[in-house]
C-alpha cells in the first residue's frame, strides 16, 4: 500500500512515521509513505497558500489551486488513488473504517488542512470522503493523518508479526481488549490472575473472553449493542447488568 500525505509540515510527519513498527514496515518495503509539501504547488512568489475568507471572519483559508496542483501531481501517476480530507466535519474514524481502508485500497491520499480550513471547491471536486478522529478541533490535519496512517498500516500483511497482534485488540472484534500482564508475577502486592499462570490454554481463552466482555460493559457499554456475542455470552451480559457476574 502507498499513502501520500499532502501537508505544510512534511518533516514533522516523516519524523513520526519513520520510527518503530511503521518505520520498519517502510524500510522492509511493506508500506510506502510519501509527503507532498503544498507550498511547492502554489504559483505566487511568496509561496503563500492561504488568504482571508470571503464574507469576512477570523482565520485564513487555504487556496483551492495550491491544493489542486499538489493533488493532481499525485493523481497523474495513480488515478485510482482514494482521497481523504482530514476534517472535524467528517465521519468519525474507527477500527472498522481502518479495516476497510486497509483492505479496499492500494493507494490513499490524505489531505491536511490548516488555519481556518480549505476552500470548499477543492473538497467538492477532489475529495472522496472526509474523516475525523473525534469531536474536537486541532490546529491542522497532520496528527489525524498520522493516526489514520498508523491504524491502517499496522493491519497490512507482514507489518505485525502475526494477525493475532491486532485481531484481539480493543475495537477490532467489537469488544475492548482483556487485561494484560507481564513479569514479575507479583508487583506492589498485586498478583497476576492465577489462570494466566496455569498453562491451560482453553481456560485462559475463556477467561480473556469474559474479561473483554466485562471491560466493555464497564467502560463502553454502548459497544455491547452491536458486539458479536453468542447466546451464552448475551446471558452473561444480562448477569453483569443484574450484578450476578461481578
Amino acid at each position: 500500500m502507498r499513502i501520500d500525505i499532502m501537508t505544510l509540515f512534511p518533516d514533522a510527519c516523516d519524523a513520526m512515521m519513520s520510527e518503530s513498527i511503521i518505520g520498519r514496515a517502510r524500510r522492509d518495503g511493506k508500506l510506502e509513505i510519501g509527503y507532498y509539501q503544498i507550498r511547492d504547488y502554489t504559483k505566487n512568489k511568496q509561496k503563500q497558500v492561504d488568504d482571508y475568507p470571503y464574507g469576512g471572519g477570523m482565520g485564513m483559508v487555504m487556496f483551492a489551486d495550491a491544493l489542486y496542483n499538489c493533488w493532481a501531481e499525485i493523481k497523474k501517476n495513480s488515478p485510482e488513488a482514494h482521497t481523504i480530507y482530514m476534517s472535524p466535519q467528517g465521519s468519525v474514524f474507527n477500527q472498522e473504517k481502518a479495516k476497510t481502508l486497509s483492505s479496499d485500497y492500494s493507494h490513499i491520499i490524505l489531505v491536511c488542512g490548516h488555519y481556518e480550513g480549505i476552500d470548499e471547491r477543492f473538497i467538492e471536486e477532489c475529495v472522496d470522503e472526509e474523516l475525523s478522529i473525534g469531536d474536537f478541533v486541532l490546529t491542522g490535519g497532520e496528527i489525524p493523518a498520522m493516526a489514520v496512517t498508523d491504524a491502517i498500516a499496522r493491519m497490512l500483511p507482514g507489518v505485525l508479526s502475526d494477525e493475532e497482534c491486532f485481531s484481539e485488540e480493543s475495537h477490532f472484534a467489537g469488544l475492548l481488549e482483556y487485561p494484560q500482564y507481564t513479569r514479575p508475577a507479583k508487583w506492589h502486592e498485586r498478583e497476576v490472575p492465577e489462570v494466566l499462570l496455569s498453562g491451560h490454554h482453553a481456560n485462559i481463552k475463556k477467561w480473556r473472553r469474559e474479561q473483554s466482555i466485562i471491560r466493555t460493559y464497564q467502560k463502553r457499554p454502548d459497544m455491547l449493542e452491536t458486539a458479536p456475542l453468542t447466546a451464552k455470552e448475551k446471558l452473561f451480559v444480562e448477569k453483569l447488568k443484574s450484578g450476578e457476574a461481578l
